[in-house]
């Protein structure tokens, strides 16, 4: 199948990002300022582009998705040479220098930024997934929100006291930010969100468990930082395991060394792995399917396309481009930068990291921050933290809705999004043989539908 080229102005070039996280989309935004010289088509398997780092939020019923989530479409609804398009690329040619697509749908470029970011790694256990879902997706975000919610209510309704003991247990398997965030806020949530709201249960009672396989949690940290998140952990109930790998996860909990925790809420924050499609490039890649890319970017032997964010494997004096937020949109923007430059016959510009700073908070009031020799720990930095997440927000109308939020759990330890949805929504039963579920939830473009949308 000939690949597809959008329709282009005398000497325009065609520009694909891969991926609308925070790297592709600044990456898009800074592409779509040349003054006519390019035409760009972002492509995200989603609709919408989500803030991260707040994830753990919605998990635990803090925010809403939408909070946190604003559609790809509106953030270039006034730049009418940025197409956006809601598919799935599944490989990349860099010789012929095409994408394809579900259904063998091929769309060519002349210059690629891949920014497709990473997915959870169950190191070769992937049939732990279904009983210790991650956190990278609205989906799962809201999975995880639903066996929490549904975890209390299921155990007010139990007369085994064994089986109550197992609903109210809590274990979070990685002792990153993700995990620490996610145990703390569980635990804020048991202790003074859901307190009063039982009969025969006092949810106060759950038991929340952080398993870190390493010597410490939050070890991107300076070591007097990341044993004060052990000590602020501990504060809130949390029981922080160090030095232990899992050896098992099923239906009916955790085991790790010698000790089994019975849990029905297990969660997974322990390791990611780039987003598959960086193994289909045929360039090196790291363990964790990073790109070695150039110190510009690029794909090595293939100047016209770059990798960004946490599908890029880069290292600076030694050490490894961090995979944050503040550092894909830096990536972003200097591979568009780049790419503008090979348009004028320019030269490229080598990456230099800009270290903002880390974050990290442990419940309600506490969290720990450090730029450089720069450290805060305790209030002082979880009101750093809420300012600095509130800036970073997309869009006015999801700042001011999170900072409301936030202001009405602070002051009345109440959270509006405790919904317990499922994704069955027929009354009746449908008839055998009538129900057609989809089995790709992230639909590629469509050939019928390809030619209308890239026109």
């Amino acid at each position: 199948m000939e690949p597809f080229r959008p329709a282009l102005k005398p000497g325009q070039k065609h520009a694909i990002v891969i991926g609308g996280g925070f790297g592709g989309l600044a990456a898009a935004k800074r592409l779509s300022r040349s003054p006519g010289l390019l035409r760009v088509s972002l492509i995200d398997q989603r609709n919408h582009h989500l803030f991260q780092p707040l994830l753990y939020q919605v998990a635990t019923a803090g925010l809403n998705p939408s909070d946190i989530a604003v559609p790809i479409r509106t953030q270039f609804s006034e730049e009418p040479e940025v197409s956006v398009h809601l598919g799935r690329v599944e490989n990349i040619d860099l010789e012929q220098k095409f994408v394809e697509g579900k259904g063998g749908v091929r769309i060519a470029y002349d210059y690629l930024i891949v920014a497709t970011g990473a997915q959870h790694s169950y190191f070769g256990k992937e049939g732990w997934e279904d009983f210790a879902p991650g956190l990278k997706t609205v989906e799962q975000a809201t999975e995880i929100r639903r066996r929490v919610l549904s975890a209390f209510e299921a155990a007010e309704n139990e007369p085994d006291p064994t089986e109550q003991h197992a609903l109210l247990n809590f274990v979070i398997v990685g002792g990153g930010p993700t995990g620490v965030e996610l145990a703390g806020a569980i635990a804020d949530l048991a202790r003074t969100v859901l307190v009063k709201d039982f009969r025969r249960i006092n949810p106060a009672d759950a038991r929340v468990t952080l398993i870190e396989a390493g010597p410490r949690v939050l070890a991107a940290f300076d070591e007097d930082l990341s044993h004060q998140a052990a000590t602020d952990l501990g504060s809130l109930g949390v029981e922080v395991r160090v030095d232990q790998r899992v050896d098992n996860i099923d239906a009916n909990g955790v085991r790790f060394g010698n000790e089994f925790i019975p849990s029905r809420s297990v969660f997974w924050a322990a390791g990611v792995t780039a987003n598959v499609v960086t193994r289909t490039l045929g360039v090196p890649v790291d363990r964790a399917g990073r790109v070695m890319v150039e110190p510009d970017l690029s794909i090595p032997g293939h100047p016209e396309a770059f990798v960004i964010g946490d599908a890029a494997h880069l290292e600076i004096d030694g050490q490894l481009v961090p995979g944050l937020a503040p550092a894909a949109i830096q990536e972003g923007r200097l591979a568009a930068d780049n790419i503008l430059a090979l348009t004028s016959g320019a030269a490229t510009q080598t990456f230099r990291y800009v270290d903002k700073g880390t974050m990290a908070t442990i419940g309600k009031h506490k969290a720990i921050g450090q730029r450089g020799r720069m450290k805060l720990h305790g209030y002082i930095a979880w009101v750093a933290w809420l300012f600095v997440h509130v800036f970073l927000l997309t869009g006015f109308k999801n700042r001011v809705q999170v900072f409301l939020e936030w202001t009405w759990s602070y002051l009345f330890s109440r959270r509006g999004a405790r919904l317990i949805t499922t994704r069955d929504w027929h009354t009746h039963a449908p008839a055998a043989g009538t129900l057609r579920t989809p089995t790709d939830s992230s639909p590629g473009l469509r050939a019928a539908e390809r030619d209308e949308v890239l026109a």
